[in-house]
């Protein structure tokens, strides 16, 4: 594929735009992080994700794209970029490879496997409730924070529905009575063959696996997937079972079967925008790889029938 030259004066716009729009998404975080106050919902993706406002604010064009001028720049230094011979930098593809191969191919293979099945609408994150079940409350994972419903109603929630998470990241951190409850039990190792996009976590990955994947990945779909991910974890603590009320984030009330509609109607909607972002991963892996092949993967979901927004309490 040709190369497409930006020219200097471009592509530094293009670069502050980037910064300003990451300044306005991480105001919030930046400042609570200077006084020490935590918050649940909008502090998850720099406390549970390791990566820094700083890391996101970095920009990267993306393979085939020559920044004019930036070898001259402290840019012309960064990593996995090389010199075009002309005063440009581009994404050095062959050490990016040689360096990342492996990331590049498990997350192709995960992202392609994940697209490929049918969303699963049925789990109502239930997985937050499952981390806190028949634990004390002093004990639980945001303690600061009250139990919507008490210890002994959340666990009754637990008790009443169905638990079907299908992604390791949440599973692992169940409480122990909780794990055998799930109507699977998902490990690492499977991870490529359970993973669906209705999981509200497999969205918010999207942005992890454009992270990890940096400078390889344009900065657009970056923060597109980082936006996405904010948007997700807000759903996701509203339909947990503490009361975040005070901090503006009404209720979802799962343990409702107007909560549950709620909820799996919010879920489609991600679910159908994540597979739009991971069509545009691939793609942009398929700008640095040429023609990537990969072994096949199982287009079949192995999870069984969603239940219904309905589905009542035992």
């Amino acid at each position: 594929m040709a190369a497409t030259i930006l020219d200097q004066p471009a592509w530094q716009a293009l670069e502050a735009a980037h910064a300003d729009r990451v300044d306005d998404l991480t105001a919030g975080h930046r400042s609570r992080r200077q006084v020490g106050t935590p918050h649940p919902v909008e502090d998850f993706l720099f406390t549970y994700y390791p990566f820094k406002p700083s890391q996101l604010r970095r920009w990267h064009p993306g393979p085939d794209v020559v920044l004019a001028g930036a070898a001259a720049l402290d840019r012309g230094s960064w990593r996995f970029y090389t010199h075009d011979g002309h005063g440009g930098s581009r994404l050095d593809t062959t050490a990016y490879l040689a360096a990342r191969g492996s990331t590049v191919d498990f997350v192709r293979r995960l992202v392609s496997a994940t697209r490929e099945r049918p969303a699963q609408l049925g789990c109502f994150g239930l997985h937050e409730w499952a981390m806190v079940y028949r634990q004390s409350p002093d004990d639980v994972r945001h303690a600061a924070w009250p139990l919507r419903l008490g210890a002994d109603g959340t666990d009754q929630v637990v008790d009443g529905l169905q638990i079907r998470c299908t992604h390791f990241d949440a599973f692992r951190f169940y409480t122990p009575p909780a794990r055998p409850l799930n109507l699977l039990q998902p490990t690492r190792a499977d991870q490529v063959a359970v993973e669906q996009p209705g999981c509200l976590h497999a969205g918010m990955d999207l942005y992890k696996w454009c992270m990890k994947l940096a400078p390889a990945v344009p900065s657009s779909l970056v923060l597109d997937c980082f936006t996405l991910a904010r948007e997700i974890r807000e759903l996701d603590m509203r339909a947990s079972p503490y009361d975040l009320s005070a901090l503006g984030h009404d209720p979802v009330a799962i343990e409702t079967p107007q909560g549950r509609a709620e909820y799996a109607a919010a879920q489609r909607d991600f679910a159908a925008r994540g597979q739009g972002l991971r069509e545009r991963l691939l793609q942009a892996l398929d700008a640095v790889t040429g023609d990537y092949s990969t072994e096949s993967v199982e287009r079949a979901s192995v999870l069984p029938e969603p239940v219904s927004s309905s589905a009542r309490m035992r």
